[in-house]
């Protein structure tokens, strides 16, 4: 496989590129000024919380965890989640787990909350470190308040919706023949509900910014009794980094608008190359990797289709043409990523 990898390499004329330039892009305009609400809702719903679930992507393990967030951290027990551990590189899990236990993180989940992977240890290990950290409030109570908490679009409403299904025993999900997705869910006992929606308690989105205020608790288990508060995701209020902003956005937690999607398709070819990560090349019928955006973008358009009207003035007139999409097929190669169809990735 190295060698095969090598030679992918070594067949891009020109090499790959070592740095991506940015242009001088201002991230402060990627960011909206609405979350100050939902900190202080936050911030004001953790004096009642016994534990922190932090909810991440695992693509992005180390990159944009709110700094905010952080500060909370050190005053309750704090369990990480890595969420959609399924679309990430599992090769980087032990040096994720030593890195993030240096930086005074101990107890991180990789989950996958569409499968219900690994969202099983959750509810045990909440208990323990609560058990073995004292009581904040309500000493004479034997239930636990957890706060989920992070950045926008990393599951966090997922996953407690994964929890219920698991703890609380309610009923068993049916999945999509051919397509991956849960579409419903068949209640036991001889309860008759629908199947469309499957039974959700909190809503869930693929775009950042569904979870709009702090919810009420959610009960997600019976023994131990645990409750689970929803929060919006909050962005960090400054972000210097912009490489960290263009990773966030890869991973969704940044409408693709406020970004372009061009760039951050642009910047995703750049990632893919860097890492030798060329499933993309098999997927748009290329020849070989390719570091031009352009060319990778026409041979998406081409394969999926994507192409617009454009009205040309000339002096006989005007002249409808049709030509390739680029932006839409830039959403397509984003798409295909956050999908995993350009293989499991890891952008940190």
């Amino acid at each position: 496989m190295r060698v095969c990898v090598g030679a992918l390499r070594a067949a891009v004329p020109g090499g790959l590129r070592e740095r991506f330039d940015f242009g001088g892009r201002d991230v402060a305009s990627w960011f909206p000024r609405h979350m100050a609400k939902g900190m202080r809702q936050m911030q004001a719903a953790l004096r009642r919380s016994d534990c922190l679930l932090e909810v991440h992507d695992a693509r992005i393990p180390l990159s944009g965890r709110n700094p905010a967030l952080k500060e909370a951290l050190g005053i309750r027990p704090h369990v990480l989640v890595l969420n959609k551990m399924d679309l990430a590189d599992p090769r980087r899990q032990p040096a994720v787990l030593e890195l993030l236990k240096q930086q005074g993180c101990p107890q991180v989940v990789f989950t996958d909350c569409q499968r219900d992977v690994g969202v099983k240890k959750i509810v045990p290990l909440v208990a323990r470190l609560v058990a073995e950290s004292p009581r904040y409030h309500r000493a004479e109570s034997s239930e636990y308040n957890i706060l989920v908490i992070g950045v926008p679009n990393m599951g966090k409403s997922s996953l407690i919706n994964s929890l219920r299904r698991l703890h609380l025993k309610k009923g068993i999900s049916l999945w999509c023949q051919g397509s991956g997705r849960r579409w419903g869910t068949v209640f036991l006992a001889s309860m008759t509900v629908p199947l469309f929606p499957p039974g959700k308690a909190t809503t869930v989105g693929g775009e950042p910014g569904i979870t709009k205020a702090v919810l009420s608790r959610i009960q997600v288990s019976e023994k131990p009794l645990m409750y689970l508060v929803d929060t919006p995701g909050v962005l960090p209020p400054k972000l210097g980094d912009v490489e960290t902003g263009m990773k966030l956005a890869l991973c969704g937690a940044i409408h693709d608008h406020m970004v372009g999607e061009n760039i951050m398709a642009d910047y995703l070819l750049y990632t893919l190359n860097k890492q030798q990560q060329f499933g993309y090349v098999k997927r748009y019928g290329l020849d070989q990797p390719c570091d031009h955006i352009e060319s990778v973008l026409k041979s998406v358009a081409l394969a999926q289709g994507r192409t617009q009207k454009v009205t040309v003035l000339t002096g006989t007139g005007n002249v409808n043409v049709t030509t390739l999409n680029y932006t839409a097929a830039a959403y397509e190669f984003l798409r295909d990523f956050r999908a995993g169809r350009l293989g499991r990735v890891t952008l940190d």
